[in-house]
């Protein structure tokens, strides 16, 4: 079959046709604009790549069109489909449809630390030789890819499941091993495609569901957290008695999606005191795993943050519903090597360190400039650079939140270009540590004569952020030349 996906270069979209690909179809696919490290994948798969949404790619004759949610009435290709009367689908439903039936789906939902945690999870049942598919919103640095099939083998080095205790109307869980190969997913409480405005999620029917967490977010389809509450419970709804929901136990707002309604087991993390559930003891990067009061593991691995700590334990859960145990679990994240854009070096120059990060939410921002002064200590800086370019942050549904989300850097640099808010007036209270510019390269201009040796720059958005960090180090080292 011949596919041809619009709004290609989206990470879900491009996860979408390594996976189409790697199951032997013909993929081609459009997009308006593209960056690493969708673009590079697609290339080393050999999908064409064609810019923009001309009508003229109709001659393509595919036998299907997937839609990315990127995708809205009025751009000219998808009128084109519409008006021809062409078959089109989903992104999600084509992968429900495709390649998750018949699987044991172990699905990632949450507002923050869904790609990391997805990651995670696909790391540790490879390392227990599970093979699973998987399809991440970004690249983890252990496989190379976003997404791939899997080859689904069962393993003798997984070790013993054991169930949690069931709450009240549910049923204990038993393993799942035998229920399908495994496919781990994030997935996304942000809507389908614009014919389909139900979330990602609904359309993946997981046996094993992490909720993260769950805050405001996607300020431009959801009116307030309780729209997305919702939306939490219809993911609920779908996983079955003997299925497994690992949720964190420090978000009232994940209490409440529960007390609507649960048929399924629930495995807490993040526990406190005798509350039975998964806690950790210790630091971020190194802590015990204790489950209902016992230790059940020991985990040494790279990772700082105590979001990464919550991360792990959560992974540690669902693996368990598989049939890996906490041990195997914790063996394996010794090995586990993050995502790209995930507090990535991309580079030094003139003794200043730049990173790379995909943090774009307030509390992504806060717990992300956290992990970092965990690694470099109270003494060094921190210039947190960052880019307000989610559709809810340039509403400026968020804004009151920045001030907060930075207090623990030493100075903060943002990118106002694009904003129908005033940056300057929302960063005020933090005086001289803030300083706002409306362009890339003044940005740059303003970091670089920021920076000391010993500096720790981060740059946080959620798209290329116009390359600002070569550009960076570039500056720095011509600096340092002179």
């Amino acid at each position: 079959m011949h596919i041809h996906i619009l709004g290609i270069c989206g990470t879900f979209m491009g996860g979408i046709a390594a996976l189409a690909r790697e199951a032997g179809h013909r993929v081609t696919g459009c997009d308006a604009g593209v960056y690493p490290p969708m673009s590079t994948q697609l290339q080393a798969l050999g999908i064409e790549l064609i810019e923009g949404y001309t009508p003229d790619q109709l001659a393509l004759q595919p036998d299907l069109f997937v839609i990315g949610n990127v995708v809205s009435r009025g751009n000219p290709l998808m009128e084109a489909i519409l008006n021809a009367g062409l078959p089109y689908t989903s992104g999600p439903q084509w992968l429900a449809e495709n390649v998750l039936q018949g699987r044991h789906v172990l699905a990632v939902a949450g507002t923050h630390g869904k790609t990391t945690t997805t990651s995670i999870l696909a790391w540790i049942l490879e390392h227990a030789g599970l093979q699973p598919g998987f399809l991440v919103g970004g690249v983890p640095e252990n496989f190379g890819v976003s997404a791939r099939l899997g080859k689904g083998q069962t393993s003798s080095a997984a070790g013993p499941s054991q169930g949690t205790s069931a709450p009240s109307g549910g049923s204990a869980a038993s393993p799942e091993a035998s229920v399908g190969a495994p496919f781990v997913i994030e997935a996304d409480e942000y809507d389908t495609a614009f014919f389909d405005k139900r979330s990602k999620f609904v359309h993946y029917r997981p046996r094993t569901a992490i909720l993260n967490n769950l805050e405001f977010d996607h300020a431009d389809i959801f009116a307030d957290l309780a729209a997305i509450e919702t939306q939490f419970h219809h993911l609920v709804r779908t996983v079955p008695g003997q299925g497994r929901l690992v949720v964190n136990a420090r978000e009232a707002s994940l209490s409440r999606v529960l007390e609507r309604g649960c048929w399924s087991d629930v495995a807490r993390f993040g526990v406190r005191g005798d509350t039975p559930g998964w806690r950790a003891r210790g630091e971020p990067h190194a802590f015990d795993v204790l489950k209902s009061g016992m230790q059940v593991a020991r985990v040494e691995w790279s990772l700082l943050g105590e979001h990464n700590q919550m991360n792990a334990l959560a992974a540690i859960a669902a693996a368990e519903h598989v049939g890996v145990s906490p041990e195997a679990a914790a063996a394996a994240l010794r090995e586990f090597a993050n995502v790209k854009r995930r507090m990535e070096v991309r580079g030094a120059a003139g003794g200043v360190t730049v990173y790379d990060d995909f943090a774009h939410h307030p509390t992504a921002i806060r717990t992300t400039v956290d992990g970092l002064r965990r690694k470099v200590g109270p003494n060094a800086r921190i210039l947190a650079v960052f880019e307000p370019r989610s559709n809810t942050m340039k509403l400026g549904t968020m804004k009151a939140q920045l001030p907060w989300s930075l207090e623990d850097a030493d100075l903060a640099f943002c990118h106002s270009g694009g904003l129908g808010w005033d940056a300057n007036e929302a960063l005020a209270e933090m005086g001289d540590k803030a300083v706002v510019a409306d362009n890339i390269d003044a940005l740059v201009q303003r970091v670089v004569r920021a920076a000391r040796p010993g500096d720790h720059v981060l740059c946080m958005s959620n798209g290329g952020f116009g390359g600002i960090h070569q550009k960076l180090l570039n500056e720095l080292a011509a600096l340092t030349a002179k």
